[in-house]
């Protein structure tokens, strides 16, 4: 007897159809653009990553690491340490992001794909891969990551869930194809990270902490545990997106998950990404952009000024500046202080690492203008984000004028993109103190040379201090974790 009522063939889930095509990506299928621009943005996080090394927060996460981490194939920045691939991505990720000065997208939630690149060079480590397959890993993660920003409406940011929630689907897709895996162990390992790693907004709000940077490493992390569980036949939900109790369904409507899938490969996101001008927050950029070219033009002086009005976003009044934002008293709050970023700006005429020491912080002059700082949420303003994050500035002297300025976005943009001369600068500036001009050298040449670059870990042999006062002391009681051994000469990749 026929059946004359079959069952229909069960639609792919959204992880299944995103683990294909990472599964069979090759670096033949990006475009030159796409290569380019991994380059540049893998340089200037290698950059923040040995400004970051330099910190506080993360000398206290690497004081942890002494103790967990295991002997393994991933390279440690700045220590040259050679360890296990999850606590490499957690140390390195956390350097790359602590200063807040890596990459920026913002579309309906923000985030920040470089954050990722971690995963991809410890699992290029652990499988002995080259430049080629590097490049592949910078490249997808910022695919998927920004295609994530663009999918919910409003952003899960929007809701009171921090955008590292996102992270967690992206890095064990990075990771999975780093390690070679077949699709669907990509798609367990998916699900494995996503479906025990949300994370609350209240690591950005109100009063910041050293979560502030912690929490998207920490999602990177989860998605190479997630890879290297799933290597091994570890399993995962595979409804982890649009399945029952899976992304969609917890955090509501509405979605349009088509962004995440459609026309993979026929463009890159990665050639629509931001680079930051600033160690700051994203939505402060453009404010501090015009604030700084109204003092510089007209030579105004923070004594003179009266007021300085920023008229934004409703979530750049609510986030950027609430009460605890005009006391900030550490990095964390102040880089998210659209009223200490606006002081130091008139105060310093820049806004660099510089005005985030603790010090610098606390100095009276700066101080003295944060009252001076208005932040209006302005309507019209909203009706063009993100397509452009518009900011107005009005400043009024105590001599009775008044200069004003609208701008649309700001240095580092896309549409006003910094130069490879800007980023190399940038990566200098980080990089003192920590390497000497030779291994900067190095690595700038390894860098934009990367697709001839023969093993991973030759290039981030290159990323071991060579300045003896960043030298960091080796801990007697350690067990777990073996230095790798010296070599006379400080390597330099071999290229193909």
């Amino acid at each position: 007897m026929t059946n004359t009522n079959p069952v229909a063939p069960a639609r792919e889930t959204v992880s299944a159809t995103m683990a294909r095509w990472a599964a069979d990506l090759r670096v033949e299928h990006l475009s030159k653009e796409a290569v380019y621009q991994a380059k540049r943005f893998l340089l200037d996080s290698l950059g923040c990553a040995l400004g970051g090394y330099q910190q506080h927060d993360v000398k206290i996460a690497l004081d942890v690491l002494d103790e967990i981490a295991a002997s393994g194939p991933a390279t440690v920045i700045g220590t040259g340490e050679r360890v296990d691939p999850v606590s490499a991505s957690l140390a390195n990720a956390l350097m790359i992001r602590c200063m807040d000065y890596n990459d920026i997208y913002w579309k309906q939630d923000p985030c920040h794909p470089s954050d990722i690149f971690s995963a991809a060079l410890a699992c290029c480590e652990r499988a002995a891969s080259d430049g080629r397959e590097l490049i592949v890993g910078l490249v997808l993660g910022h695919e998927f990551e920004m295609r994530f920003c663009e999918a919910a409406f409003p952003g899960v940011r929007e809701r009171g869930w921090h955008h590292a929630t996102l992270t967690a689907f992206v890095s064990p897709i990075v990771a999975g194809r780093a390690l070679h895996l077949p699709w669907e162990q990509i798609q367990h390992a998916i699900g494995i990270s996503a479906s025990r790693h949300c994370t609350l907004g209240a690591v950005t709000a109100g009063k910041l902490t050293m979560m502030k940077n912690t929490v998207d490493p920490m999602a990177t992390q989860s998605g190479v545990l997630a890879a290297l569980l799933a290597q091994k036949g570890y399993t995962g939900p595979e409804h982890i997106i649009d399945g029952k109790e899976g992304l969609t369904h917890v955090f509501g409507p509405d979605w349009k998950l088509d962004l995440l899938t459609a026309g993979l490969g026929e463009s890159w996101r990665i050639t629509q990404c931001g680079m930051k001008a600033f160690p700051t927050e994203a939505l402060t950029h453009t404010p501090i952009s015009a604030v700084l070219d109204l003092v510089k033009t007209n030579d105004l002086h923070p004594d003179s000024v009266e007021k300085v009005q920023i008229r934004s976003l409703a979530r750049a009044a609510d986030i950027l500046s609430d009460p605890s934002k005009y006391d900030p008293h550490t990095k964390e709050t102040a880089d998210h202080s659209l009223p200490y970023v606006i002081a130091a700006a008139l105060v310093h005429r820049r806004v660099t690492p510089a005005q985030f020491t603790s010090e610098a912080i606390l100095e009276p002059k700066v101080r003295e203008q944060l009252r001076k700082v208005e932040v209006v949420a302005d309507p019209e303003i909203e009706k063009v984000f993100p397509a452009l994050q518009r900011v107005i500035v009005q400043i009024k002297t105590k001599d009775g004028r008044c200069f004003d300025k609208q701008l649309d976005f700001p240095k580092g943009d896309p549409r006003n993109r910094l130069t490879d001369a800007e980023i190399e600068e940038k990566f200098s500036a980080l990089a003192d103190g920590v390497l000497t001009s030779a291994a900067q050298k190095g690595v700038k040449d390894a860098v934009w040379n990367l697709e001839r670059v023969g093993s991973v870990t030759e290039l981030m042999a290159l990323m071991e201090a060579d300045v003896q006062a960043a030298r960091r002391p080796k801990s007697k009681d350690r067990k777990n974790v073996r230095s790798r051994a010296k070599s006379q000469k400080r390597p330099k990749p071999v290229l193909a």
